[in-house]
């Protein structure tokens, strides 16, 4: 039996994979490590949350942890336009990262805002 496509995973997992390679690239050409381990630690944080989420318990662990991944996909998105803006980054590859984390950010909120309405029906 084939397993769905779940798209915040696939694409939380591209985006690390993304994220992981921003970092070598930040610690071997621009010898920025303190940067660098911030967005690393947020960046790759957004979908091991999604996967945690995904194993919840309820749907108040549910929206607990995706509500973490969202909040790391802020912060990634604070750290890259920070890269883009200090000239660490080319507007090119700021843009296309910037893309990608918004897109995640639409996702996550989606979810969390179909689940939010979820609950106050049920109050």
């Amino acid at each position: 039996m084939m397993k769905e496509e779940n798209v915040l995973l696939t694409k939380s997992y591209s985006f690390a994979v993304r994220i992981i390679k921003l970092y070598q690239f930040l610690t071997e050409e621009k010898k920025d490590y303190t940067i660098g381990k911030q967005i690393l630690r947020s960046g790759t944080s957004i979908g091991s949350n999604a996967e945690e989420a995904m194993g919840g318990q309820s749907d108040r662990d549910f929206v607990n942890k995706l509500s973490i991944s969202y909040k790391e996909a802020r912060e990634t998105h604070y750290w890259l336009r920070l890269l883009r803006d200090t000239g660490y980054l080319t507007k090119e590859l700021a843009f296309s990262l910037l893309n990608d984390c918004e897109e995640l950010l639409k996702i996550i909120g989606s979810i969390l805002r179909t689940m939010k309405g979820k609950g106050d029906s049920n109050s």
